[in-house]
This record gives C-alpha cells, structure tokens and sequence, in this order.
C-alpha cells in the first residue's frame, strides 16, 4: 500500500518526511508523531525560520586595533577645529570688527558645549564631532543674519544703537524657528535612531541650544560693551 509523503527539504537537508492522512484543502497542516517538546519546538523555529547551520567560506581575516578608532577621532577632530578657524576668518573678513565680537561669541559657544559634555560624562565621538561643527555654523548663519537686520536698519535712516536693537529683535524670531525645528528633527532622530545616531543628535541639540544662547545673548553682550557705534560699519 502506498502512503502519501510530504517532505521538508531545506538546504539539502531533509527536516521531516510526515505522512499525509488526509486531504490539505486551505494550506494548513499538523505533523503530529513521537515528538519531545524540545524537538517538536525546534522542528518549528527550522519551519519557519529555515534557521539551519550554513558552512562558511572565511574569504579574508584581518584585526583592527583601537588605534584606528583613535585616529578617526584625531582627524575629526582636526577637521572640525580648522572648519571652526576657517569659518571665524569668514566672518571677520565680511563684517570686520563686529566678526571680530562674532568669532569671540563663537569660540565661546565652543567652550559651552564641550563644558556641557563633560559635565554629561559624554564620549566624544565622530557624530558628536560632526553634530559640534554643524552648530558652529548654524551659530554664524544666526549671527549673519543679525548683522544683515542690523545692516537693513542702518540703511533705513535709522541710529547706530537703534539699528542694533531692532536687527537682533527682528532677527530673534528667524533665529528661533530656524532652531527649533532643528531641534525636533534631532528629537525625532534621538526617539527613532540608536548608537551613533542618538549621540549626534544629543550634541546637536546641545550645539543649537548653546548657539542661540551665543548668538542672542552673548555676541549682543560684546558689541554692546566694545563697539564705538561710530566704528560700526556694514555698508
């Protein structure tokens, strides 16, 4: 007498050879037969997995040493720090002795951010590096966007001092919402992301938080207690 055999082939390798007893009419089975609970438990996690040991093939073998890591660090580092130099250059270059009090705030914000990690007990990594340098440049976007209010002001007719109050309160509100949805996107990426990703969206929420303070408060702080505003020149 003929039996009816269902066999599970995976890989070359038979799983289970169960006789069918009666007809599969909606595509569902049941291998009933002497199984242990631990052998019926790993027949399923092969059926549905298809979990099976596959033989490996080493193609090339090699060991990494933390100094490499230690490396990376150094040349982000480098990169970052002659970014931040480059970009206080920049500045002082378009807008003279203001870009001056400009690289002087973001030097200082710089130092604000670090202190802040330190105080965290933050491992400095190359996203944070990265997350670091992308604030620096926010910081100058908000301070350029300050000096040109200022500028606008100055050649509206208005006074030095006068000009420079109305540039930062006009430019407050452009500087915040540029930051704050930053801020979210980095919210989103420290909710959404892991690892590296949740690291440079820490820093940068840092960075911007610490920018806005620079911007806002301390390169206003040094013009106000530094600048002739007979010396003011943005034209």
């Amino acid at each position: 007498m003929w039996e009816n055999l269902l066999q599970f082939v995976l890989d070359n390798t038979v799983l289970t050879v169960p006789t069918i007893r009666e007809p599969i009419l909606n595509g569902e089975g049941e291998i009933s037969g002497n199984f242990t609970e631990k052998q019926a438990s790993e027949l399923a996690i092969l059926l549905k997995s298809g979990a099976l040991p596959a033989p490996l093939k080493i193609i090339e073998e090699k060991n990494i040493g933390p100094s490499l890591g230690e490396e990376s660090i150094k040349a982000g580092e480098m990169a970052a720090t002659i970014s931040i130099i480059a970009v206080a250059l920049f500045i002082i270059i378009t807008y003279g002795k203001l870009g001056v009090l400009a690289s002087v705030a973001l030097f200082s914000n710089v130092v604000l951010i670090l202190s802040i990690l330190t105080l965290l007990e933050a491992t400095l990594t190359l996203p944070g590096i990265a997350g670091i340098a992308l604030t620096v440049g926010m910081a100058v976007d908000a301070n350029v966007l300050i000096f040109e209010r200022i500028r606008e002001e100055i050649k509206s007719g208005k006074r030095v001092e006068r000009a420079i109050e109305e540039g930062f309160k006009n430019a407050i509100k452009t500087i915040l919402d540029s930051n704050i949805t930053t801020l979210i996107a980095a919210g989103i990426m420290f909710i959404i992301g892991s690892g590296a990703i949740r690291g440079f969206s820490v820093t940068l929420s840092i960075g911007i938080l610490c920018s806005m303070f620079s911007a806002i408060t301390v390169t206003k702080l040094l013009i106000e207690l530094c600048m002739n505003p007979k010396e003011l020149v943005l034209c």
